[in-house]
C-alpha cells in the first residue's frame, strides 16, 4: 500500500451497512474542508421527475460540456453535501458543468429508483443544455463507486432507448456486478473502507426483492457495442477492482475506446484523502473529462 495512504488508515470512519441510517448520520458529521468555488457558479435546482430529483450544478466560466455526476456511497448513503468537495474539484479540473445528482437511496428506495433518477436528470440536462450553459453534444455521465455503476447503467439505457447522445463515461472504481465472483471480490475480505461483505450488504439493500438487470448491475449486459468512450479508474486493494477491469476489456472487445488506469497502492475511496496519490487521482479524472469533451 502507498505509505502515505497507510498513515490514514487509523483515521478512516467505520461504516456499518447493516444500519444505513446510522451510517449516513456518522458520515454526514465528518468535518470536510470548504472547497474553493471561486471562478464557478454553484446552484441548487430540482429536476421535475417522478418524484423530483435534487441536483447541484457547478458551472465554471466558459464551460463547453457537462457531466451528470453520481456520488458514491454503496447506493445507501451520500448526498449533494457529502459530494460537494469532489464535485467542485471535478468541475475545476475539467472546465465542464457538473450536475451532481441527489438520487434516492436504498434500502428505503431500492433499484430502479436511483437509476430512474439518474436517467431523468440526463434527459433534463440534455433538454435544458442552452439554459445550463453547455453544448448538448458534449454531455458525459460519471461517478464514483455505486455512482459510477449507475452512470454505466445510464449509458446502457440511453443506448437502448435512443436517449440523449452521451459522449463519454467517467467511471471511478465502479460497482458493476452483484454476483461478486471475481478474484478481487473473493480475495479482498478485509481491505480498508470497503470489503466483500459490505458490498454484499449494499447489493441486498439496493436490489431489494427485484432481480438485477444490466441497468442496475451493468456487468450483466451481454452487448456492450455502441456505448460511449470510457475512462475507468481502479484501486489496487479494492474488491471492485477486477469487475471494472473486466468490463473495460469487454468494452474494448466491443469496439469502444477505453482508457484504463489501475492505481497501484490505493484502496477503495482513497482518492478522497489528502495524499499525493489521491490528488493525482482526482486531477486525472478532471483531465480525462476535459479531453473527452473538448474533442
Amino acid at each position: 500500500m502507498d505509505p502515505e495512504l497507510e498513515a490514514f488508515l487509523a483515521l478512516l470512519p467505520s461504516i456499518d451497512l447493516t444500519d444505513p441510517v446510522t451510517s449516513r448520520k456518522q458520515l454526514a458529521a465528518i468535518p470536510r474542508p470548504v472547497p474553493d468555488t471561486s471562478g464557478m457558479e454553484v446552484e441548487d435546482r430540482t429536476v421535475p421527475a417522478g418524484p423530483p430529483v435534487p441536483v447541484r450544478i457547478y458551472r465554471p466560466a466558459q464551460a463547453q460540456g457537462a457531466v451528470v455526476w453520481l456520488h458514491g456511497g454503496a447506493g445507501v448513503f451520500g448526498d449533494l453535501d457529502t459530494e460537494h468537495g469532489q464535485a467542485v474539484r471535478i468541475a475545476g479540473g475539467s472546465g465542464a458543468v457538473v450536475i451532481s445528482v441527489g438520487y434516492r437511496l436504498a434500502p428505503e428506495h431500492p433499484f430502479p429508483a436511483a437509476s430512474d433518477d439518474a436517467y431523468a436528470v440526463l434527459n433534463w440536462a440534455f433538454d435544458n443544455a442552452a439554459e445550463l450553459g453547455f453544448d448538448p453534444g458534449r454531455i458525459a455521465v460519471g461517478g464514483h463507486s455505486a455512482g459510477a455503476g449507475l452512470a454505466t447503467g445510464v449509458a446502457l439505457r440511453a443506448r437502448d432507448e435512443q436517449g440523449p447522445p452521451i459522449r463519454f463515461q467517467l467511471l471511478n472504481q465502479p460497482m458493476l456486478d452483484d454476483r461478486q465472483q471475481t478474484w478481487s471480490q473473493l480475495a479482498f475480505t478485509d481491505t480498508p473502507w470497503m470489503t466483500r461483505d459490505k458490498l454484499a450488504a449494499a447489493w441486498r439493500h439496493c436490489l431489494g426483492s427485484a432481480p438485477a438487470t444490466p441497468y442496475t448491475a451493468p456487468a450483466r449486459a451481454d452487448d456492450l457495442s455502441g456505448l460511449p468512450a470510457a475512462y475507468i479508474a481502479t484501486a489496487e486493494f479494492d474488491p471492485l477492482r477486477d469487475e471494472a477491469i473486466e468490463y473495460a476489456l469487454r468494452l474494448l472487445r466491443a469496439g469502444v475506446p477505453v482508457e484504463l488506469h489501475q492505481w497501484a497502492g490505493t484502496f477503495h475511496g482513497s482518492q478522497a484523502l489528502p495524499a499525493e496519490v489521491s490528488q493525482l487521482q482526482i486531477a486525472e479524472l478532471g483531465a480525462a473529462l476535459r479531453r473527452a469533451l473538448a474533442e
